[in-house]
C-alpha cells in the first residue's frame, strides 16, 4: 500500500478523524474499497497488517511481485488476508482465540451486521436465534459493512458503509466507531503468551484479492 500525503487522505470524505494514524487508516480504507467491489453478503474476513518496508526486506520475491519498494513504501502497512473463517463461528469468538506473532504490526477485520434503529433493543428477544430473526425482519433495519483495524502502537480506525448508501462518498471513517470490536482486535496484539494455536500470517496480500 502506498504512503499517501496527508492532504490527500484528509481530503477524502471517508477519512473522518484528522488525528487517525495515516498508515492504519489507509490500510483500512483500501481493504474496504476492495471488498466493496465484491458486493454484499460476504463472510467475515481477517487480515494481518505488516510493515511494508519490512516486508520488502524479508520477502523480496513477494515484494517484487507486488511492485513494492522499501523507500517508496516506508511508513505504510500491507494487509495480508488470512485463511477463510468458519462462517458458523462469530468473528468475535474467533478473535478471542487469536494472538499474533511479534512480526505483525496490526490487525484488521471485516464483518457485515444488521443495525436496528434506536430503541429497538428493548424489543429484542433474549434468545440469540430469535434475536437474529427479529433483526432480519425489522422493517427499519440497516445493513452495514464494518472494516476495523488496530495496531500494536495503540492506534485504531474503522470504516463503515451502509448498504442503503452504497457509494464511496458515504463511507464513514473514525477512530472509535465500533469500540467493542476494536477492543477485541487490540487484545489479539497483546504480548502475553498464547494459550492455544496462534494464527500465522498468510502469503496473500490484499492487493492480490480484487
Amino acid at each position: 500500500m502506498t504512503d499517501e500525503p496527508d492532504d490527500v487522505l484528509t481530503g477524502d470524505p471517508r477519512w473522518g478523524d484528522l488525528d487517525a494514524d495515516p498508515a492504519l487508516a489507509s490500510a483500512v480504507l483500501e481493504i474496504e474499497g476492495l471488498l466493496a467491489a465484491d458486493g454484499w453478503d460476504q463472510p467475515a474476513r481477517l487480515y494481518a497488517l505488516v510493515d511494508t518496508a519490512q516486508l520488502v526486506v524479508q520477502e523480496p520475491a513477494l515484494a517484487s511481485l507486488m511492485g513494492l519498494d522499501a523507500d517508496a513504501e516506508r511508513g505504510s502497512l500491507t494487509a495480508v488476508e488470512q485463511d477463510a473463517l468458519d462462517p458458523a463461528v462469530p468473528l468475535e469468538q474467533v478473535l478471542e482465540s487469536i494472538l499474533w506473532p511479534p512480526g505483525v504490526a496490526g490487525v484488521a477485520a471485516m464483518v457485515e451486521r444488521l443495525v436496528l434503529p434506536p430503541g429497538s433493543d428493548d424489543e429484542l428477544p433474549d434468545d440469540p436465534v430469535q434475536a437474529q430473526e427479529f433483526a432480519r425482519d425489522h422493517p427499519d433495519r440497516q445493513e452495514v459493512r464494518i472494516v476495523a483495524g488496530a495496531t500494536r502502537a495503540g492506534s485504531t480506525y474503522c470504516a463503515l458503509r451502509l448498504k442503503a448508501h452504497d457509494d464511496d462518498t458515504s463511507v464513514v471513517g473514525g477512530v472509535d466507531l465500533v469500540p467493542g470490536l476494536l477492543a477485541l482486535l487490540q487484545a489479539t496484539l497483546d504480548d502475553a503468551e498464547p494459550d492455544g494455536d496462534e494464527d500465522e500470517t498468510a502469503d496473500r496480500p490484499v492487493e492480490e484479492n480484487p
